[in-house]
């Protein structure tokens, strides 16, 4: 169940962080755009649930670079979240602004793990 639950996030959270490159494919009708619009109020949702199978994930050894993308996922989409945390906020707030750059690079390698994961395809896990 757990791992329907991250496929299903994974590929939300895809759609949110790759909604660039999806609209150059998407040509006039705006489809991914009203996909996003419409998932931008679970944006923290999507991220911490990214965020936390992604790290329960960790634990399968096969699964290890799904869950270091739902991990980088959760980090992209949980940036004013992130800084409330003690000791260590500022680190991933700092480490979030870091991978910033990638964030539709890696918006795509979770939408495509997360599609492949639901046709049990997925090399990764």
């Amino acid at each position: 169940m757990t791992t329907l639950i991250f496929q299903i996030a994974c590929i939300c959270a895809g759609l949110l962080l790759a909604v660039t490159h999806l609209d150059i494919i998407d040509g006039e009708s705006n489809f991914f755009n009203k996909i996003a619009s419409k998932l931008k109020p679970f944006n923290t949702i999507i991220g911490v649930a990214t965020l936390v199978i992604g790290i329960l994930f960790l634990l399968k050894v096969k699964c290890v670079i799904f869950s270091i993308v739902g991990i980088v996922c959760g980090l992209l989409l949980l940036p004013q979240q992130l800084a409330k945390f003690p000791l260590i906020g500022d680190f991933l707030v700092k480490l979030s602004k870091t991978i910033n750059p990638y964030k539709a690079i890696v918006g795509d390698a979770a939408l495509i793990l997360g599609v492949l994961g639901l046709f049990r395809m997925n090399p990764f896990c």
